[in-house]
């Protein structure tokens, strides 16, 4: 019963655990037990949260027997990725050396709003330090050694979020909260073969959060369907008092079947262009599986320098909000030592600059929004790369801007929700990775869309040979 246990929807899990088949703490047990002797093969732990995850199960356990059952996450065991707060002397350490120690005497509202949804936290996952804000170039910049890829080993998880995305695909946690600034929920769910939905910017509270660029971060799930995102979406979504940027909407999920609709999409032009082979082969064969639900059309964008205005706004942000930090000296103590100098060169932007490229991203939301409004989704491959090997620089000093970095300035610099969900595998077994990106606040439109493609789908159903070992 555990080994079946362990690649379990949400959804499934949460009607085990309302009909009272499986127990909160049972659930627990599992789960804190493949993190603590399974999260050192992929580097995804930071910390285990043992106790705090024991008091909250047999609580959850309480409340379900007693019939004060609070609905899908209820004694769900998730992952938090080390940059939320968290109380009770839980160590915060942002994935940097210098704050390994860190403490913090609240916890982030997300954290709040999954206890208060009776979600058992299990523990805190690994990431890149300082979430990537210092310019790292390769797997290695974190404390606690390169997150693994469950689908082999010698090859990354991606994105900062690097932790979570090992966590969830090595079956240690259901599901784990990750963030995204740019890259850093998708580029995880794509590598790892996850569904990962980075939520319309201010549509997530993140007070509590390690801020790196004010403007452009975002918290949002990796789960193992498009469905769970949606669940753990109605959860942490909201507005916040202690968080201006949170947008005053709830979320509510609707996971009505699309029954006859047909929905719109629009394909990038040129978008495989650069991509590599499985890649391409693999986005052809989605879109023309959605080809049965859908009508595809090719679209073009505006011509804006997206790339360059939403890089320029993340250097600065990034600079500002370490500031104290760079000018003290203590990035001479992160693990990266492309991190010891990659700070200094983000404080010496323009004013002017910033200003410019903050006045393009209106002009680049308003026309971007106006071609986004004829589709539902733009689809186009979630990286044009699979897993790259963890003792590889993915990133060279002057990156050329191909259709996947358009995507990921549009999305992130417009600040669009999109949903990531596997679309099959190379021959040597890595995944690939779909997203559909949506207009702002349409999350349950993108939803609806990766469902429809994971019930025509199987990819979501294959699991990592490795994490099922033992």
């Amino acid at each position: 019963m555990n080994n079946q246990l362990v690649f379990t929807s949400i959804r499934e899990l949460g009607e085990l655990l309302k009909s009272r088949q499986v127990s909160a703490m049972q659930l627990s047990d599992i789960f804190l037990d493949r993190l603590e002797q399974r999260g050192p093969n992929y580097n995804a732990l930071t910390t285990l949260t043992r106790e705090l995850a024991s008091e909250q199960a047999a609580r959850a356990e309480r409340e379900i027997s007693a019939g004060d059952y609070k609905g899908p996450l209820h004694g769900i065991p998730w992952g938090a990725k080390d940059l939320l707060a968290t109380a009770g002397g839980i160590p915060t350490s942002w994935g940097a050396a210098p704050f390994k120690d860190q403490t913090f005497d609240f916890d982030a509202t997300v954290v709040r709003r999954l206890d208060e949804a009776g979600a058992v936290l299990a523990g805190k996952l690994a990431m890149i330090e300082l979430a990537g804000g210092m310019g790292y170039r390769q797997p290695h910049a974190t404390f606690t050694g390169p997150p693994r890829n469950p689908w082999n080993r010698e090859t990354w998880t991606g994105g900062s979020s690097a932790g979570s995305g090992a966590a969830v695909a090595a079956g240690l946690v259901p599901f784990a909260i990750g963030s995204e600034t740019w890259g850093s929920i998708l580029s995880p769910a794509n590598n790892c073969g996850l569904a990962g939905l980075r939520p319309t910017y201010g549509r997530v509270s993140r007070y509590g959060a390690m801020a790196l660029c004010w403007t452009l971060d975002k918290l949002g799930p990796l789960c193992l369907t498009a469905d769970d995102c949606g669940l753990v979406l109605e959860a942490i979504a909201g507005p916040d008092a202690n968080d201006p940027t949170a947008a005053n909407l709830t979320f509510t999920y609707d996971d009505s079947p699309s029954g006859d609709k047909r929905f719109k999409i629009g394909i990038l032009k040129d978008v495989t262009v650069g991509a590599e082979e499985p890649v391409k082969a693999n986005f052809e064969k989605a879109m023309a599986a959605m080809s049965e639900v859908a009508d595809v059309e090719e679209v073009e964008f505006p011509d804006y320098p997206y790339v360059a205005a939403v890089r320029t706004i993340l250097n600065v942000e990034s600079a500002a909000a370490f500031e104290d930090f760079i000018e003290d000296g203590t990035a001479a103590q992160l693990t990266a030592p492309e991190d010891h100098y990659g700070p200094y060169a983000r404080t010496s932007v323009l004013a002017t600059d910033y200003v410019k490229a903050l006045r393009l991203r209106g002009l680049m939301s308003k026309e971007v929004d106006d071609v986004m409004s004829k589709y539902d989704a733009i689809a186009a491959p979630t990286s044009p790369r699979v897993a790259s090997p963890i003792d590889e620089e993915f990133r060279k000093a002057s990156p050329s801007p191909g259709p996947g970095d358009l995507m990921g300035a549009i999305g992130n610099g417009c600040g669009l929700p999109s949903i990531s969900v596997p679309s099959g595998f190379t021959e040597t077994g890595l995944p690939t990775g779909i997203q559909f990106m949506g207009r702002p606040y349409r999350e349950n439109t993108i939803l609806a869309i990766a469902r429809a493609y994971q019930d025509m789908t199987d990819w979501h159903t294959r699991h990592p040979e490795d994490a099922l070992e033992g």
